[in-house]
């Protein structure tokens, strides 16, 4: 117990009772302060008469009033003849070993800043009259004993009486309990076992009183949830204790909380570096980031990876990343001696009750890294509350991590793989490949229904949906389309391997208008390629040729590919005068006339718009017809024939008002009145122009169109810009350039960037803004941009790059 056992026990039994240090004064008639200084050990030795009072007040008998009493020294007068009993003295509180922490075995690579954390938490616990403590929490294998144990031996230093560290084993069959904790810790103090009380409630106060007085950094390794813990907390001023769980311990009283995540590619890299040595990373570097990739970033994966390797010489790095490509293999290659990944994460799952392992299996039949209630609850063919509930244990078991987004959990890459090994264990493979078809149909379904909402040719949503509905709005089909995006996809694709033509179609034809709306290049050309395969394969030419047109569609806007754009059209063209359906004819005109005219020929672009404008009118189809006189508008503005074409844009105008509350109708009205603003400015009337592009963005906001707003401010710093108004003009393009999808929209804006910056007199800005605009050149493949990169190649001073 040291010099400080007199005060140590006082306060032990008076906390027994319990009672205040008032009202034990107030029982014994010794001041409340004396008392104060003899629990704090100011007072170590007092007078044989306070030790009798203190005695009674107490309330002990036998063998403790005697051992009690026989706890103060005889006092003798020390060298100026003061009674030692008498003497205030600091208190000499046992120095704790630095070395009850385990060695710094590990190396840890990339936790500055949680390093950084954990000393301001020491900092903190110096002045702070409440005792502070941190958690550290994360999956398995990521490191957090490795990190604590680090701050034990960084930290023990500021702590006066210095660091105990205890593995509570909170992950074994029989975690140590309270109990058991707490006698460990208590001879971690220096009690002897002879002194030990036999009650736990009485060693659990005689615990919390040595800690009470004491500065002590206490590492509570591998908790289990927080009943393990809450006991082993006391009232101790300048002590700080730090927790590490696998579990995120939500209901301890923390005021730090570390979440350990994944390393980063590049520290990653270095983990590896550091334990195979960096000329040997040097001489392989892309097998290095391929091989740190396949880790996921998981410290003990790395660690495993990188011990392979060093006892493996004649191996290449590339070798073993090969050997952990093959995903059924992935685990049993993460094997080096004793150390296992599968092993790590078989130690959580075993703590799983059957119903949440059994989601937990099925999570990896969910397609890409992260997943939504619904999806777990269709993959698991559970109730959404069942699920919910077992979603949350296993985040807060950090098996699944919280996306940035509520509601939505994420799956490490080598858990799912794990999860998809007791998948295959646990469950026969019949029910695993109908649970795997039931999230690929549900996944598909959804985003067909979600796509409706945006259908301005379909008066209602048709589809009906087995399972959970998350689309019952239009404003909640626009949020799952973005967030479900690789999901669906995913399912798409596998639905395309399958031969599932007829569920291929219908999700493409569902797609057409909300594709004006988001998404890129590469998605719609997959969608609407997949779309027009589905259909020829179904003998549906019409359907063929519909697909045809969006597939050029998304080659020529968002991928600036027009003669591929060209290629499809003709193919649509075709198929649609073989169907004999004059609608589906119409948009193929409508679609080649935009492409003509971004190949350089708008005359011929012209004529196939008008054609395309008779066909919709004679169909009695008047969405297609206006917006083709809408697009003749544009066509007529490209010629010079400014009146003419705000003529033709005035006509869409007038339909597209009289029908705005029809679903939909706003945003093709949107779309009317930008390129009407287009036509009106180059008119010479720049205010009715800034007018209807302020109408413009206000309908395409309402439904979070960026792209669309984007195309209305690219429009409106050019018309500011025009009438000299250069700073507004600026903010507009700066805004327009961060959301813009449309190939030639992205470098017609750079381009008038840098002529702004020229003005504004930032030489060097100007200059970046065309260098960014080349390399955007030299992706496509039209006249504008082969012939915007020769003028920006000359003002460069540099040779025009090649196409990509």
């Amino acid at each position: 117990m040291g010099t400080t056992a007199f005060g140590d026990f006082l306060r032990f039994y008076r906390l027994r009772i319990p009672m205040t240090q008032e009202e034990l004064a107030e029982r014994t008639g010794i001041s409340v302060r004396s008392i104060s200084d003899m629990e704090r050990g100011r007072v170590r030795n007092p007078q044989r008469r306070t030790a009798e009072l203190l005695v009674g007040g107490l309330g002990l008998t036998g063998t403790e009033a005697e051992d009690f009493a026989g706890r103060r020294a005889t006092g003798t007068a020390d060298g100026k003849g003061k009674p030692v009993q008498d003497r205030v003295v600091p208190a000499e509180l046992p120095k704790l070993a630095v070395a009850a922490l385990p060695p710094s075995l590990t190396e840890l690579t990339g936790r500055d800043a949680e390093q950084r954390v954990l000393d301001g938490v020491a900092d903190t616990s110096a002045s702070s009259s409440r005792l502070q403590i941190a958690v550290i929490h994360g999956l398995p294998g990521a490191g957090k004993t490795a990190l604590a144990v680090d701050a034990g031996h960084r930290l023990a230093h500021r702590f006066g009486n210095g660091c105990l560290f205890l593995d509570l084993r909170g992950m074994d069959l029989e975690p140590l309990t309270p109990e058991r904790a707490v006698h460990r810790l208590l001879r971690g103090f220096g009690v002897d076992e002879r002194q030990l009380p036999n009650d736990p409630e009485d060693r659990l106060a005689l615990y919390r009183s040595l800690l009470h007085d004491r500065e002590v950094l206490l590492v509570l390794d591998n908790a289990a949830n927080e009943a393990q813990v809450r006991p082993l907390l006391a009232a101790s001023p300048g002590s700080m204790v730090l927790v590490t769980s696998r579990n995120t311990l939500t209901g301890l009283d923390a005021r730090h909380r570390i979440p350990l995540g994944l390393l980063p590619d590049d520290d990653a890299v270095e983990l590896l570096a550091l334990v195979v040595g960096r000329r040997r990373l040097e001489a392989e570097p892309e097998a290095a980031r391929r091989l740190a990739k396949l880790c996921g970033g998981v410290p003990l994966a790395l660690l495993i990876a990188g011990n392979r390797l060093a006892s493996r010489v004649q191996w290449t790095i590339a070798h073993l990343a090969d050997q952990l490509e093959n995903e059924r293999r992935r685990l049993s290659v993460l094997t080096a001696g004793d150390l296992q990944v599968r092993a790590a994460f078989e130690i959580s799952y075993r703590h799983l009750t059957p119903s949440v392992a059994g989601i937990f299996r099925r999570l990896a039949l969910v397609p890409g890294t992260d997943t939504s209630v619904e999806l777990a609850a269709v993959a698991s063919g559970q109730p959404v509350d069942e699920v919910e509930a077992a979603l949350e244990k296993l985040a807060e078991g950090s098996l699944l991590g919280y996306s940035g987004t509520p509601g939505r959990y994420t799956t490490h890459d080598l858990l799912r793989v794990y999860a998809m090994e007791r998948l295959e264990t646990a469950e026969r493979a019949e029910q695993v490949r109908e649970a795997g078809l039931r999230v690929r149909h549900w996944l598909l379904t959804v985003a067909t229904k979600a796509a409706q909402f945006f259908d301005h040719d379909r008066p209602a949503v048709t589809v009906e949906i087995d399972g959970p509905d998350p689309v019952r709005d239009r404003e909640a089909a626009a949020r799952w389309l973005v967030r479900e995006q690789h999901h669906w996809r995913g399912a798409l694709r596998a639905a395309v391997a399958r031969g599932d033509h007829r569920q291929v179609l219908d999700l493409a034809q569902a797609m057409h208008w909300y594709s004006d709306l988001r998404g890129t290049g590469d998605l719609w050309r997959e969608v609407f390629g997949a779309g027009a395969a589905a259909a020829q394969a179904l003998g549906d030419a019409r359907s063929t040729a519909e697909q045809l047109n969006y597939v050029a569609w998304a080659h020529y806007a968002l991928c600036g590919q027009p003669r591929e754009a060209l290629e499809a059209q003709e193919r649509a063209l075709a198929a649609a005068r073989e169907a004999g359906d004059s609608v589906v004819e119409a948009w193929s005109l409508y679609y080649g006339a935009a492409i003509t005219r971004r190949l350089g020929s708008p005359e011929e672009a012209t004529r196939r718009i008008r054609q395309a404008v008779e066909l919709f009118e004679r169909a009695d189809y008047p969405n297609g017809r206006y917006l083709a006189q809408s697009l003749l508008g544009s066509m007529l503005h490209s010629l010079g024939e400014f009146d003419e074409a705000v003529a033709a844009q005035r006509l869409s105008e007038a339909y597209y008002r009289g029908s705005a509350t029809a679903p939909g109708n706003d945003e093709l009205l949107s779309m009317v009145l930008i390129r009407l603003a287009g036509s009106v400015a180059a008119a010479g009337d720049v205010a009715t122009a800034l007018d209807l592009l302020d109408e413009a963005e206000s309908l395409v906001r309402r439904h979070g169109a960026i792209f669309a707003v984007a195309r209305a401010q690219e429009l409106r710093g050019r018309v500011l810009s025009q009438a000299g108004r250069h700073r507004e003009a600026e903010e507009q393009l700066l805004s327009a350039l961060a959301e813009s999808r449309w190939s030639e929209d992205k470098i017609a804006i750079m381009v008038r960037l840098a002529e702004l910056s020229d003005l504004g007199d930032r030489p060097e800005e100007a200059r970046q803004y065309r260098v960014r605009a080349l390399a955007e050149c030299a992706r496509y493949e039209t006249p504008v941009a082969r012939s915007t990169a020769g003028k920006l190649a000359t003002l460069l001073g540099v040779a025009v790059p090649r196409s990509a």
